[in-house]
């Protein structure tokens, strides 16, 4: 079905609904990378034929990833009558018993996480129920999503529909309100009134650069240009961050209407989704749906019988960190060596071949559609004075609950390592929190809590980057954490410019020598002096943010710099060259769990008698210690 007119809208969301509350069981899947990676195709194909041995009819589909990553496999199952139930770590094993709990509206055992009694529509604000038949009681004795503390403090705008949606289906996005903002924009509003609602909202790049995303629109909407380009910058390369990537396997029909109503908003007729190679299922996703807005005329000549006409293109990157840089990337997209340019001239007044190109990221064109329905006043009463909306986070490190979490502005990092995150877990204690990817800062426990916005990071010695947030307890370095994003960093340098060539490389080999033991007190005032330099005089932001991991971390824990100079040691035990292991005779029981793990035989000793390490073949692996069951392994 073509879609032309707003009645085909209508009649597509009631098409969606359907498929979204079908009258039989339907069970969701989470088959992001996230899930496969955890077995979630086993357990899908598992389901497949279990249904078909115990003959029960049910709708099964593929969703993207819900964001609770660390619970993968995750499975849902919407029973007609009943709320829906999330369950997590679902094993192929399992599924024989879930299915037969399930055939008899059981609640199945040990593995639901949550129920949900109802589903918000971000984009108009209704709200659906779930089980408003008899038998709701049922599910009584599960938490409600509202209690559980991953899921209760989150406000999921970008990620309105991920882990709910088959990603492929044009009809359920229709469902959940799709293109009801393109219609508006297009056919409702001229491209002044589109850009003024967006500087309204106060939404602001959520790539990294936190640049008024209206203002960026407005420059690219009156820059002269035959042609203009809208883009989408899907090339996300910090450790441990996977926003884009989720929500372009979970979502990518929200990501292609944020580009629609951009590039009615400047002017462009074509766009491009940048996405780098390593996401494989990112790049299917888009793919395909580019091909299904085409087939359905949301792409192409005359959307909307409105005479605008936009299409759009898929380009991988060969995963350059560098590339992640507006310049740079237009660069690539032109086929030369990803580096970067000058500006001014800015690539919306001067870009892809010399015309004007509006560069949006993913987390960003994701919001468009949201901000276009409710209204910008009604995005910005979310967040702080200068921090509107929500922002995703990448929570992973050394917390509970790894995964994707979504927030307002202003949540504090207490509330989301705590809240959301439910702590470290196992007695550890929290040392620090790194945010903004490679290039941000270290956050000490004293600053727990801070509120998460653009301004409160930058004034704590980090920003907010593209949404990477890793979490370190006490048995982390900060001078080996510095070190190895430097090594990052340096590695990924283009070497365009000397400041970011010379000083990363520079730095990482200060930071080497300290953490061999060969440090000395001047190499502090010459680690300053190289980071100020690379801030100040690097081409582009990879070399003026690169000194952020240092400088923060001699902020806020020089005494472990210190520690590796003058006594020679690492505090947290972790730099090989400066530790030393032995066996503790008093706790040691000669179980021998050391012996087994100790890779070049170090570890010697009878059974039920103390061990001893010898310290000329020992490498310093942990392997000991992470093996010991009774802590007997002491580190110096």
């Amino acid at each position: 079905m073509m879609v032309r007119t707003k009645s085909d809208l209508v009649k597509l969301r009631k098409t969606g609904e359907q498929k979204l509350f079908p009258p039989v069981l339907r069970i969701t899947v989470g088959q992001a990378t996230c899930g496969i990676a955890r077995g979630a195709d086993k357990v899908f194909a598992a389901i497949k034929k279990e249904l078909k041995k115990q003959k029960l009819e049910a709708a099964l589909e593929s969703v993207g990833c819900g964001g609770w990553c660390s619970r993968e496999p995750i499975v849902t199952f919407q029973m007609p009558g009943l709320p829906k139930l999330t369950l997590g770590e679902v094993t192929a094993a399992d599924v024989p018993d879930l299915i037969g709990q399930i055939k008899s509206r059981q609640i199945p055992a040990g593995k639901v996480l949550y129920r949900t009694d109802a589903q918000e529509n971000i984009i108009d604000g209704t709200t659906r129920k779930y089980g408003a038949g008899k038998g709701r009681d049922v599910a009584a004795a599960v938490p409600a999503v509202v209690s559980v503390p991953f899921m209760k403090k989150q406000k999921r705008i970008v990620l309105r529909n991920c882990g709910i949606v088959d990603p492929g289906s044009f009809e359920e996005y229709c469902g959940r309100g799709g293109f009801r903002a393109a219609y508006a924009a297009l056919v409702r509003m001229k491209p002044e009134q589109v850009v003024n609602e967006v500087i309204r909202s106060g939404l602001r790049g959520r790539g990294g650069a936190g640049f008024s995303t209206g203002e960026k629109w407005r420059t690219a909407q009156q820059a002269p240009g035959k042609k203009k380009f809208i883009v989408c910058n899907a090339d996300e390369g910090d450790p441990g961050a996977y926003m884009d990537r989720s929500i372009l396997e979970g979502d990518p029909f929200s990501v292609l209407e944020g580009m629609l109503i951009a590039a009615y908003a400047v002017g462009a007729s074509e766009g491009f989704v940048y996405v780098r190679d390593e996401y494989p299922l990112a790049v299917e996703q888009m793919t395909r749906a580019i091909s299904t807005a085409k087939k359905r005329g949301m792409l192409g000549k005359n959307i909307f019988g409105s005479g605008f006409t936009f299409t759009v293109h898929v380009e991988r990157g060969a995963g350059a960190f560098v590339c992640g840089e507006e310049t740079a990337l237009i660069a690539s997209l032109e086929g030369r060596a990803g580096e970067p340019e000058p500006r001014p001239p800015y690539p919306a007044q001067q870009g892809l071949w010399g015309m004007p190109t509006c560069i949006n990221n993913v987390e960003t064109l994701a919001n468009i559609p949201v901000i276009i329905c409710r209204g910008g006043s009604w995005f910005a009463r979310m967040g702080t004075g200068k921090s509107k909306g929500t922002k995703i986070f990448s929570l992973v490190g050394a917390v509970e609950n790894v995964g994707l979490i979504e927030v307002p502005m202003g949540t504090r990092l207490r509330d989301i390592i705590y809240g959301l995150g439910e702590g470290l877990g196992r007695g550890r204690k929290f040392k620090a929190v790194q945010t903004g990817g490679p290039s941000g800062g270290c956050i000490p426990a004293r600053l727990l809590d801070l509120p998460v916005d653009y301004e409160s990071l930058a004034a704590a010695g980090s920003i907010m980057g593209s949404g990477g947030m890793i979490v370190m307890d006490d048995r982390t370095c900060m001078v080996d954490v510095a070190k190895y994003f430097m090594a990052f960093l340096k590695d990924e340098s283009c070497g365009k410019c000397l400041p970011c060539r010379e000083g990363t490389r520079a730095v990482h080999e200060i930071l080497e020598k300290i953490t061999s033991g060969a440090g000395k007190m001047e190499d502090i005032d010459r680690l300053k002096d190289v980071c100020e330099a690379m801030s100040e005089a690097s081409l582009c932001a990879l070399g003026r943010t690169a000194a952020h991991p240092v400088l923060s971390t001699l902020k806020h824990f020089r005494h472990e710099y210190e520690a590796h100079i003058k006594k020679r040691c690492c505090p947290a035990g972790v730099c090989t060259s400066l530790i030393r292991f032995s066996i503790s005779e008093k706790k040691c029981i000669g179980c021998g769990a050391c012996k087994k793990a100790c890779p070049v035989g170090a570890v010697s000793g009878k059974p039920k008698k103390a061990h001893s390490i010898l310290v000329s073949k020992c490498i310093a692996c942990r392997a000991c210690f992470e093996a010991c069951p009774v802590e007997a392994i002491v580190i110096r």
